[in-house]
C-alpha cells in the first residue's frame, strides 16, 4: 500500500473510533441535554470558538433541518453587543474541548446573568469554567488523528457526531416526521424525494410511446426510435393497457429470430406488465425500477390507459435514483 494511502486509512480508523467512543458517553448529562432541548421555547443557540466554531455552525444548521429552531453566535462577537439577540427562553450549547478559551470563559458568567441555560460539550468535563452548566456532554477521546496528537480532527470529528446524536434524538421527541423535512427542504435533492411524484417527471403526450396491440414489432419500433425511449406500452381497441415492449426484449428475440420486426407486438411483449400511477412518489417508483433492474415503466390510470412513461434517465437528471 502507498505511503499515503497508510497516512489516510489510519486517519480514518482513528476518527472512526473516536466517533464509536462517544457511545459511552450517553449518560445522565445527555439526557439532561435532551431535555432542556426538547422544552426549549427559544432557540437553541451554538457557541465556539475556532474549530468548535466552525463544528457548532454545522450542528445548529442540521437543527434547523430537523425541526430545533437553532442558531449560532460566535462568543466574541456576543461579548460585542450580539448577546442582545439572546432571550431567557434560548438554551445554549457551548462547544470547547479543552474549556480554556478566554472568550469562552468571559461570556459563560454573563449567560449566567441572563439566566440562560447552558449545554458544554467538551472534552474536559472538570474544567472550573463549567461549574454552572445545567449539563456537561462528555465528547473526550483517546486521541487526535494528528499525528503529533495535536491538530482537533478526532476531537471536532467526535463533537460533531455528538451534536448530530442530540438533534436527531430531540426532533424525534418533538414529532418531527418526513412531512415536515418536505416543508423545511423545499428544494434540492431532499425536496426532490419529499415532494415529487411520478407526474411530474413521466413523459407525456406525444414523448409517450404507446401502439395498438395489431401493431408489428417494426412499426413499434418506429415509435420507440421517435420518443427516444427504449420501450412501449401495447394497448387493445378500448386503449387500455395489455402489454410492455422494450429494446431490451428487441434484443433477446433478434437472437433466435432475424425477422421479429415483422411479427405483431402481441407476441413477443411482456403480457401484463408491471405499472406505476401518476400519484405515486417517484422516488418510491425509482426503488421499483432498482428492484427489478428495468430502465423504464408505463404509468396508467385508474382505467388502465397508459398517461405516460417513466425512464431511468429522467430520475438520474433529478438525482431521485
Amino acid at each position: 500500500m502507498q505511503k499515503f494511502k497508510i497516512i489516510a486509512r489510519e486517519t480514518l480508523k482513528v476518527e472512526a473510533q473516536a466517533v464509536k467512543e462517544q457511545i459511552k458517553h450517553l449518560d445522565s448529562n445527555f439526557d439532561k441535554a435532551v431535555s432542556l432541548m426538547k422544552n426549549c421555547k427559544g432557540h437553541v443557540v451554538v457557541m465556539g470558538l475556532g474549530k468548535s466554531g466552525l463544528i457548532g455552525r454545522k450542528i445548529s444548521a442540521t437543527m434547523s433541518s430537523v425541526g430545533i429552531p437553532s442558531m449560532f453566535l460566535h462568543p466574541a462577537e456576543g461579548l460585542h453587543g450580539d448577546l442582545g439577540m439572546l432571550i431567557k427562553d434560548d438554551v445554549i450549547i457551548m462547544l470547547s474541548y479543552s474549556g480554556e478559551t478566554e472568550e469562552i470563559k468571559k461570556v459563560l458568567p454573563v449567560l449566567s446573568k441572563m439566566k440562560i441555560k447552558v449545554i458544554v460539550m467538551t472534552g474536559k468535563t472538570k474544567a472550573q469554567v463549567w461549574q454552572n452548566s445545567e449539563a456537561i456532554i462528555n465528547c473526550s477521546i483517546e486521541k487526535e488523528a494528528c499525528p503529533y496528537n495535536l491538530a482537533p480532527t478526532s476531537s471536532t470529528t467526535a463533537m460533531l457526531a455528538m451534536g448530530d446524536a442530540l438533534a436527531l434524538t430531540v426532533s424525534h421527541l418533538k414529532g418531527f416526521k418526513k412531512e415536515h423535512l418536505a416543508i423545511l427542504h423545499p428544494l434540492g435533492a431532499i425536496g426532490k424525494k419529499l415532494t415529487m411524484q411520478v407526474n411530474d417527471l413521466m413523459r407525456k403526450g406525444r414523448q409517450n410511446p404507446v401502439v395498438k396491440q395489431t401493431a408489428t414489432v417494426g412499426s413499434a419500433l418506429l415509435v420507440m426510435t421517435g420518443t427516444r425511449v427504449g420501450a412501449t406500452s401495447v394497448v387493445d381497441a378500448r386503449g387500455k393497457i395489455i402489454g410492455f415492449f422494450t429494446d431490451g426484449d428487441l434484443r433477446r428475440h433478434l437472437q433466435r429470430d432475424e425477422k421479429i420486426l415483422k411479427k405483431k407486438i402481441t407476441n413477443v411483449m411482456t403480457k401484463n406488465p408491471m405499472v406505476i400511477t401518476p400519484e405515486m412518489m417517484a422516488v418510491e417508483a425509482a426503488e421499483i425500477l432498482k428492484k427489478y433492474k428495468i430502465d423504464n415503466i408505463p404509468v396508467v390510470g385508474k382505467n388502465k390507459k397508459p398517461l405516460g412513461i417513466l425512464d431511468q434517465g429522467d430520475l438520474l437528471a433529478e438525482g431521485i435514483l
